[in-house]
């Protein structure tokens, strides 16, 4: 049965779960805020070269502070939403919730692509969502420690030309565009699925000369016949992939053997947005939609897109390894 959520024009598609209302209306909520300030851009947002720096040794930007504390505010007064791990922030972060076991555990990059900010173009915020399963109720990092398959929604917030709400179920990835008039989200579509013809790949060829040989084989391989496109913040690549067909690459190299992309709370969520829309995504050599996670900033090499190809890149790096 379709779920109604508060600050979405009509009931959802693919959500039989009416626990996680509370938690959907919590990114929502979010979700407006930060569309207005990215909207206000530079009269908020002031860089600064020689500012505080996170935990990854990213300079944090106004926009990366005031997503961080409109997410974690939502989820804090949601009542159902017991923890969260947050790329701004360097450990866990758990509230006071009734039921540990039957509440939430959410996963969030809440800017994505902030260094974009200040030149407009389209950042993003990205979440995953696991259902509480530690029968102890213990509080701690094993709530968060589970592989994509574990979610139980996942998604991003794109904030371009309009804002864009994408939300992803096992049983279907679904659209809403906000409406600015009446500050609701609008289903624009009800089932994504990524197309079979695969005529764009997103990779930073600027690391060429970092890459193995056998990445360079592989990215070599799949580009031809296609074009390249890669604006430089992971929602924005992967979006177009996701509608118009493609794959995103970020493979390791020689200066990050692991690459750059966090596995639990990017990587992850657009491999189980892939997932459900008939697509496909590996570290190389693995699905990431199964990869275990051994800490909660862990980085990964990803590929992720058309299955097709992402299988052909996988049995590329098999046989040159």
């Amino acid at each position: 049965m379709p779920l109604t959520i508060n600050g979405i024009s009509s009931p959802v598609q693919g959500v039989d779960d009416a626990s996680l209302r509370p938690v959907l209306e919590a990114i929502v909520d979010a979700a407006k805020l930060i569309s207005n300030n990215v909207q206000n851009g530079m009269l908020i947002e002031r860089p600064d070269p020689e500012g505080v720096r996170n935990i990854h040794g990213e300079l944090v930007h106004t926009l990366d502070t005031l997503g961080t504390n409109a997410f974690v505010e939502v989820f804090k007064n949601s009542g159902v939403v017991a923890g969260l791990v947050c790329e701004e922030l360097e450990v866990e972060t758990f509230f006071d919730v009734k039921n540990i076991s039957g509440s939430y555990f959410c996963v969030l990059d809440p800017i994505d692509g902030t260094s974009n900010a200040d030149i407009a173009i389209t950042i993003g915020s990205i979440f995953g969502i696991f259902k509480g399963t530690n029968g102890s109720g213990v509080l701690d990092s094993t709530q968060f420690l589970r592989p994509a398959k574990d979610f139980v929604a996942a998604g991003y917030v794109l904030y371009g030309s309009s804002t864009l709400l994408i939300l992803a179920t096992p049983l279907r990835v679904q659209e809403f565009t906000l409406d600015i008039d009446t500050m609701k989200f609008v289903c624009t579509r009800s089932s994504i699925t990524i197309p079979e013809e695969c005529p764009y790949y997103s990779v930073n060829q600027g690391y060429e000369d970092l890459w193995e040989d056998n990445i360079k084989t592989a990215v070599n391989s799949i580009k031809r016949e296609r074009s390249l496109r890669y604006v430089g913040s992971l929602v924005s690549d992967f979006h177009r992939d996701l509608i118009r067909g493609g794959v995103y690459l970020y493979p390791g190299d020689t200066n990050n053997p692991e690459g750059k992309i966090r596995l639990l709370y990017e990587a992850a969520v657009m491999s189980y947005i892939a997932h459900y829309a008939g697509g496909g995504s590996t570290n190389g050599y693995t699905s990431i939609f199964d990869l275990q996670p051994t800490s909660i900033h862990q980085r990964t090499p990803i590929f992720v897109g058309n299955s097709n190809v992402i299988e052909q890149i996988e049995s590329i790096l098999r046989d040159t390894t």
